[in-house]
């Protein structure tokens, strides 16, 4: 919705852009209306300008309508000059301005004569009940129309379209911008507004009374559509204009990300390279191809590139004013796609997050996390901050997983029972092998560290899962004791330090022996 809103004000804002510049031309000519409808133009001659001559006929027109009488339209010769005068009223006089090259003044007279009665007849028809009732079926069969036809696009978007791109809960495992959605809608939107913009216009054409409105609308959108509004060296350009090297750009970017597609899958894949050598040479490609694509466009659609030099000096006290932070994510972009210090496909950490590197830009980087959701890390947060890069340099990583067991343990059949559960993972790789390390004593535990290396640093947390299910099921099969916390609590008196009943006495110490025996949370209380 947002995004609609500011198409619509960019819309408004064009269309005054382009409507000043016409409405402040002195034009030479000016047209003789009827209902909306244009008849011809008249031109200026002598003391009379050419609109003041139009509007004079146009009120001499409207007359003849509103008085409901046929019209008489002839053409007389004054002073030597054609006159076409409607019902005895001289509507215009035909000067060798007002006719063309090669067309005599009682010629275009005829023409003139012609139009001018068709004009009045068929404007008097419309104000007919007969005519007016069937506009108004026309009309309401619009209006129907059209209801059906906004209802038919969300149909079509809500069960053809939108199973065709990535759902929302998909994004983050397709990796799909949700710009895709957002260019979506804003052309439905767009379909839904041109829709009920054409039924108004076309109701209103319908109407004599509301055509001359409708008309103004639409010559407004052609104006603003076709009008030159920005001046680029010597070339001037209009909205179609714009509109056409914007499409043309989308599909540059569309082209140069199949190309990219391309030759990360038939080139690069069968060169041997890691995933994330495969991402830096296709992502130099794109940008390269991007870059001389869009010179070549320039030139080809006409625009002088030195025009832009003022462009470019803008874009340099932007970047001294409020554009260093895009400026230095875009230099830290261009260091982490040629430096490498983390590649595509890494399993790394990032503050509190960890994940896998899913798409490197000039801007930012996207990270998979463990709870699979998208992290966007602006890139000079890898130069700035440690990062720990789980798959730089070498393939394998090393894990621990905190053990404790009883004083009264064996060892050496404890420190075995830890190895076996440890090798009989299928990610755990024998060189380097596993260790039993003795960290040290505890309260009432031996504190052990199983160290073991793997293949998938990603999977880290799954593998000490599983090890520690499988070192579960080896302790209870070899009897051996994973101790429970305990607190002992020892009264130098023989009694509580309280005085009680000698019966409610004895039961709280039966009491406090029974559980002392039997918790399962493991504390020992022993009275003295």
């Amino acid at each position: 919705m947002k995004s609609l809103k500011i198409i619509t004000l960019s819309f408004i804002l064009g269309c005054v852009l382009a409507v000043m510049p016409v409405l402040a031309q002195q034009n030479s000519t000016a047209p003789v209306t009827l209902d909306g409808r244009q008849l011809f133009k008249l031109s200026q001659i002598n003391e009379f300008d050419a609109q003041t001559r139009a509007n004079n006929a146009n009120e001499i027109l409207n007359q003849a309508v509103v008085s409901g009488k046929p019209a008489e339209v002839k053409v007389q010769e004054i002073n030597n000059f054609p006159v076409i005068q409607v019902n005895g009223k001289n509507l215009v006089t035909v000067t060798d301005k007002d006719t063309p090259v090669g067309v005599t003044r009682e010629e275009q007279a005829e023409r003139w004569q012609n139009l001018v009665q068709d004009a009045i007849d068929q404007a008097q028809k419309e104000r007919r009940p007969g005519y007016i009732r069937y506009a108004t079926l026309v009309s309401l069969v619009c209006i129907v129309l059209a209801i059906f036809f906004t209802w038919l696009l969300g149909w079509l978007w809500k069960y053809w379209l939108l199973p065709l791109l990535p759902e929302p809960e998909r994004i983050r495992e397709t990796a799909a911008p949700p710009k895709v959605h957002l260019l979506a809608k804003v052309v439905l939107k767009l379909l839904r507004v041109g829709t009920w913009l054409y039924t108004f216009l076309y109701i209103a054409n319908l109407f004599p009374q509301t055509r001359s409105w409708g008309q103004r609308i639409s010559d407004t959108i052609v104006y603003t559509l076709a009008e030159p509004i920005v001046n680029l060296g010597s070339n001037s350009y209009s909205v179609i204009q714009i509109g056409i090297l914007v499409g043309l750009f989308l599909g540059l970017l569309s082209l140069t990300k199949v190309v990219r597609n391309l030759l990360r899958s038939r080139v690069l894949l069968f060169t041997g390279m890691n995933q994330g050598d495969q991402e830096t040479i296709a992502t130099i490609a794109n940008y390269i191809l991007v870059c001389i694509g869009t010179v070549l466009l320039l030139q080809l659609w006409g625009l002088d590139l030195s025009s832009l030099t003022i462009f470019a000096g803008v874009l340099g006290v932007g970047i001294g004013l409020g554009l260093q932070g895009i400026a230095r994510e875009f230099v830290s972009g261009l260091v982490i796609i040629f430096e490498r210090p983390i590649q595509v496909g890494d399993f790394i950490n990032v503050g509190q997050f960890m994940g896998t590197v899913e798409r490197i830009s000039v801007r930012s980087t996207e990270i998979r996390t463990l709870e699979r959701l998208s992290l966007i890390v602006p890139n000079s947060h890898f130069l700035e901050k440690e990062v720990i890069n789980w798959s730089h340099g070498s393939p394998v990583a090393l894990i621990k997983l905190p053990v404790r067991i009883a004083y009264n343990s064996d060892l050496q059949k404890v420190r075995q029972a830890l190895l076996d559960a440890a090798k009989e993972h299928p990610d755990v790789v024998d060189d380097p092998a596993p260790n039993v390390l003795f960290k040290s004593y505890g309260e009432n535990f031996l504190n052990l560290d199983l160290t073991a290396w793997i293949n998938e640093p990603k999977k880290q947390f799954l593998i000490k899962s599983d090890i520690y299910f499988r070192i579960d099921e080896i302790f209870r099969e070899r009897n051996i004791e994973i101790p429970y916390p305990r607190q002992e609590l020892h009264l130098r008196s023989g009694n509580l330090p309280v005085e009680l009943s000698p019966e409610l006495e004895a039961s709280l110490t039966k009491l406090l022996g029974n559980k002392a025996n039997n918790s399962q949370d493991g504390q020992n209380i022993t009275l003295e």
